[in-house]
C-alpha cells in the first residue's frame, strides 16, 4: 500500500495549487482525480480576479478574496518559474458599466459599497471610460474603475500548475475515483481509490461540486452542489478590449490571443453541462450591450462548467471533526481567485504554521449536523 503525507481528492486548481505548496515544503503528496486533472470548473472559468461581491450575503468572503488577490503575483511567479509556462496573468483593472435611468445612482452605490469593504473603486466619467475602452457602448451612463482587479487564463494556469506540481514531485493520478475513506480508530488514514488502498496522514477533499457525490461520509463534510455556468468565446478582428468590462447582466474578458470570453449564466441544472440556446442568447445580449460591435462576432467556442455551490454559497475550508480529514471545496464562483490563499491555508494547517486569516465563517462544522440528518 502506497503511503503519502497528504492525499488530495480532486485535481482542480484548488487541489493542485495546495499540492504544489505542500510539495514545495518537502511533503509527499498525491492528487487523485476522477478524470484528467483540471478539466472541470477550473477549465471552464473566465479568469476574472475580482475581490468584490456578487451578493451582499457573501460579505464574510471579502477578507479572503483581498488576501488571495494580494498573494496572486507571487503565486503566479512561483507557478511559472517551476513550470516554465505562461499563465497570461495581467493586472489591467476592470470597468464596471451601468446602463439605464438608474445607472448613475447604481454606480454611486457600487463605489460606496466597495469602499466600505476596503476595496479600491472610483467613479469614472463616461468620456474617460470610452477613452480607456473605445469599443464600449455609447449608451453606458456611468462607470466605476477598479484598478486592482486582474485576469488570468484559467486553462493556461491549470496547465502550468499541473506541470509545476509534477516538477515538485507531486504524483497526479487521472481516472482514479475515490470511493471511501480509510480509517484507523477514530482518525482518517487515507482513501480507497480505483479499488486501491492509499494511506495518507492527511486527506483533503477538494473535488468541487463532486465532493458530495463521493458518498455519504464526504457529503457530511462537503455538501456541495453543481451550479451551471455557460460561456462563449468570441472573435472579431476589428474589436479589441484591454481590460474586463462588466455589467449587472454579464462580462467580457480579453485573452492574449485576441479572443474575448463572454459570460455567464447561473443555473441549477444538476450535473448537466449542455450549452443551451437560452443561455447563449442571455450571454450575447449582455456582450452586445457592453460592446455593440460584437453583434457580428464569430462564436469560436461555447461551453459550460459546473461551479461548486454550498448551502450558503461560501467555501468550506479547514479541518473536520474526523482527525486527519480536511476540506477545501465549495469555492462557487471564486475558485480561480481563491487558489493562492486556499493553498497557503491548507499548507499552514497541515504543517502547523500560524495563519492570520479568519476562516471561522467557512468551517465545515457549520452545516455538518444538517447534512447528517438528511443522509
Amino acid at each position: 500500500m502506497n503511503t503519502y503525507d497528504v492525499a488530495f481528492v480532486g485535481g482542480g486548481l484548488i487541489g493542485v495549487s495546495a499540492a504544489f505548496e505542500l510539495a514545495s515544503r518537502g511533503l509527499q503528496v498525491v492528487v487523485l482525480d476522477r478524470q484528467d486533472p483540471g478539466r472541470e470548473a477550473s477549465w471552464a472559468a473566465a479568469g476574472m480576479l475580482a475581490s468584490g461581491l456578487d451578493d451582499p450575503e457573501a460579505a464574510p468572503l471579502v477578507p479572503l478574496t483581498k488576501e488571495s488577490l494580494r498573494l496572486y503575483p507571487a503565486f503566479i511567479a512561483a507557478i511559472e518559474e517551476a513550470s516554465g509556462k505562461s499563465t497570461a496573468f495581467a493586472r489591467e483593472g476592470t470597468l464596471e458599466i451601468f446602463f439605464g435611468p438608474s445607472g448613475e445612482a447604481g454606480c454611486k452605490s457600487f463605489v460606496s459599497q466597495h469602499r466600505s469593504l476596503g476595496l479600491l473603486a472610483e467613479p469614472l466619467a463616461r468620456e474617460a471610460a470610452h477613452e480607456m475602452e473605445p469599443a464600449l457602448a455609447p449608451g453606458a451612463v456611468a462607470a466605476a474603475w477598479l484598478p486592482n482587479e486582474a485576469t488570468v487564463d484559467p486553462r493556461l494556469l491549470m496547465h502550468a500548475a499541473i506541470s509545476a506540481a509534477r516538477a515538485r514531485g507531486v504524483e497526479l493520478r487521472a481516472n482514479c475515483t475515490v470511493t471511501a475513506l480509510l480509517r484507523e480508530g477514530d482518525r482518517c488514514a487515507g482513501v480507497i481509490a480505483a479499488g486501491e488502498k492509499i494511506a495518507s496522514r492527511h486527506v483533503v477533499i477538494a473535488a468541487g461540486c463532486f465532493s458530495a457525490e463521493l458518498g455519504a461520509e464526504f457529503a457530511r463534510f462537503a455538501p456541495t452542489r453543481p451550479v451551471r455556468g455557460q460561456m462563449v468565446a468570441l472573435r472579431n478582428s476589428s474589436v479589441r478590449i484591454r481590460r474586463v468590462l462588466r455589467s449587472a447582466n454579464g462580462y467580457l474578458v480579453p485573452r492574449t490571443d485576441g479572443h474575448i470570453v463572454a459570460g455567464s449564466t447561473l443555473e441549477n441544472a444538476g450535473f448537466n453541462k449542455r450549452v443551451t440556446p437560452e443561455g447563449l442568447q442571455k450571454i450575447m445580449h449582455a456582450a452586445v450591450e457592453l460592446v455593440p460591435a460584437l453583434a457580428g462576432a464569430e462564436i469560436i467556442e461555447s461551453w459550460a462548467g459546473l461551479r461548486p455551490g454550498t448551502p450558503d454559497d461560501l467555501p468550506i475550508l479547514g479541518s473536520t471533526d474526523l482527525p486527519g480529514l480536511m476540506v477545501a471545496s465549495g469555492h462557487y464562483r471564486n475558485g480561480i481567485l481563491l487558489a493562492p490563499v486556499t493553498a497557503k491555508l491548507v499548507a499552514a494547517w497541515i504543517t502547523g504554521e500560524r495563519i492570520d486569516v479568519d476562516t471561522r465563517p467557512f468551517s465545515s462544522q457549520r452545516f455538518a449536523h444538517r447534512v447528517a440528518q438528511r443522509i
